[in-house]
């Protein structure tokens, strides 16, 4: 028997008109605006205006099509090569933000994530360019892949909890500070716990730190002391990864040149 809907995409070009790409993004908008359990096949199909027969002939379900979508919105990423001049806490600082702004405009991604994704070109330019800039410190491969794995998987818990704030935000109207503002009832039994009264009577939660950038910070100083101490004897500066002549007498040289030694101060004193 002859499939009349099969006939009419044939006859009136449906196939030229459909494409991979445009079931993609499709996908993407939709789960944009109401999260990763709205989009199956048949609500992309319908999006798009055909059926979801259709669909199957470019992705074979739900699950390819996600990494689809997946790889699609991390190519919304930079993936340029690192800039040496940066140097490598920097750049990589700058790619930690990079990530976090990408969950945040996508949350869904944060649905999907999990042990066992295929990566796609753009999931692997990103993770290559993370992996170049932090094997310019000289440290051990083994040490590059796990320091990018624990940058990666902080920006992801960040993002969790910032994504989590901000539904409840959308999703009563009251915000974070609100919420907390009217709990006075719970306030009423802090002297229960003697140092959870104290930070709060000394104003630890009047001004609080955020949390991203105090965690971000505590990271990247976790990575450069490992730095500092794994690779003293290959002479390379502790900024940018440059080779460092050897000092002719006293310790080592830490920075390759005086910028350099200023970036760091700098840094610190951020």
């Amino acid at each position: 028997m002859t499939d009349p809907e099969r006939s009419t995409e044939l006859l009136w070009g449906a196939r030229s008109r459909l494409s991979l790409e445009r079931i993609v993004r499709a996908a993407v908008e939709l789960a944009d605006a109401e999260g990763l359990a709205a989009v199956s096949m048949r609500r992309v199909a319908e999006s798009l205006g055909f059926t979801t027969m259709s669909l199957y002939r470019h992705v074979p379900g739900k699950g390819e099509l996600v990494d689809l979508m997946r790889d699609e919105v991390i190519g919304e990423q930079d993936a340029a090569d690192p800039d040496p001049d940066q140097g490598w806490r920097a750049e990589l600082e700058s790619w930690a933000r990079g990530m976090l702004a990408l969950y945040r405009r996508h949350p869904w991604l944060l649905e999907s994530t999990g042990a066992r994704h295929v990566p796609g070109p753009n999931a692997l330019a990103g993770f290559e360019r993370a992996l170049a800039t932090v094997v310019r410190t000289g440290l051990a491969p083994a040490q590059v892949v796990a320091a990018v794995t624990l940058v990666g998987g902080f920006v992801e818990s960040a993002a969790r909890q910032v994504a989590a704030a901000e539904q409840a935000e959308r999703r009563t109207g009251v915000s974070e500070e609100d919420w907390w503002g009217q709990r006075d009832s719970l306030f009423q039994h802090l002297d229960r716990y003697p140092t959870l009264s104290r930070i709060y009577l000394a104003g630890g939660y009047n001004e609080p730190l955020d949390l991203f950038e105090f965690g971000l910070e505590r990271v990247l100083d976790g990575i450069e002391t490992l730095v500092r101490y794994e690779i003293r004897d290959e002479n390379r500066c502790l900024v940018c990864g440059r080779a460092v002549e050897g000092a002719t007498r006293g310790r080592p040289r830490a920075y390759c040149s005086p910028a350099c030694r200023q970036r760091a101060y700098r840094t610190r004193q951020s």
